[in-house]
């Protein structure tokens, strides 16, 4: 019942104007930040470990701005997945390089987690006749799930994997020349990672992005998404030109510096309320 009141709410929330919205969730993430102290807790965790060079004064100022930015960009999939599409691509660029995704040339799209990554899919997909494609994971909660597909299924030709789907399929699709939108950057747990430096702390990584790029003979070419006062900026990235390599852990590391490099840019609207080092090399203490 809940999360249905949720959804309808969400649908409410669609038509009024942006600042309304980012205004609630502003509220909201301020809300998030005192009232939800395990989660604060990891943000802090992960904010201290990755950005020690910063004072303790500018590591705690960022808290709270990834709980504002978490809860704006929340609250902004109501108008992303039930607006009309004129009010989206009023609200939403995509710019850089667009010349990467045409055509039919095999391609995997890194796709960092970025608060707002929902705004990049739907950027990539509103008005793009080219198929995409990315590996889903269903949510406990059959309504919340049900809603989620819905709004990543709302524009364009787009295919969602699941897991237990199998390699060979996304294989086939990205030799077809259908991009697939892979997020590598969170902890999948040991079993089917790597521990490569992340900002100087190894964290288990998935290597499905080199695995990806060398069986499906693709080019990687990065998607990032950036709130701003009008709504999204989303910007193709040239393709990386020496990606992938025959060296699986030393691109899987390659990948996370990279991913450094655009998290520095914006790191308030990174997902850092994740717990990105809780996977431990053997030996290692637990850090949340």
């Amino acid at each position: 019942m809940f999360s249905r009141l949720g959804v309808l709410f969400m649908r409410a929330l669609a038509p009024l104007p942006l600042s309304w919205v980012r205004a609630l969730g502003w509220a909201l993430g301020w809300l998030l930040y005192v009232v939800v102290r395990g989660r604060r807790h990891v943000v802090r965790v992960n904010i201290d470990l990755c950005f020690p060079h910063w004072s303790e004064q500018e590591r705690k100022a960022l808290v709270p701005r990834v709980f504002i930015a978490f809860a704006q960009a929340w609250f902004d999939r109501s108008w992303i997945w039930h607006g009309t599409p004129d009010q989206v691509r009023a609200r939403v660029r995509l710019t850089g390089a667009l010349a990467e995704l045409e055509g039919r040339e095999p391609t995997v799209i890194f796709w960092p987690h970025f608060v707002d990554m929902d705004a990049g899919w739907t950027a990539l997909t509103l008005d793009n006749p080219r198929p995409f494609m990315t590996i889903y994971t269903h949510q406990k909660n059959k309504v919340v799930d049900a809603w989620i597909l819905a709004g990543r299924q709302r524009f364009g030709n787009v295919r969602l994997f699941r897991r237990v789907d199998g390699v060979k399929a996304v294989v086939s699709a990205i030799r077809d020349g259908v991009p697939l939108c892979l997020l590598p950057d969170m902890n999948f747990g040991a079993e089917e990672s790597i521990f490569v430096p992340f900002y100087g702390i190894p964290a288990a990584t998935v290597p499905s992005l080199s695995r990806f790029a060398r069986l499906g003979r693709a080019k990687v070419v990065p998607l990032l998404t950036r709130i701003t006062p009008q709504g999204y900026d989303v910007q193709v990235l040239p393709a990386w030109r020496d990606f992938p390599t025959d060296d699986l852990q030393a691109d899987t590391a390659l990948m996370n510096e990279r991913l450094q490099d655009y998290i520095d840019g914006m790191p308030e609207q990174y997902y850092w309320v994740h717990k990105r080092f809780k996977s431990r090399p053997p030996g290692a203490k637990p850090v949340y």
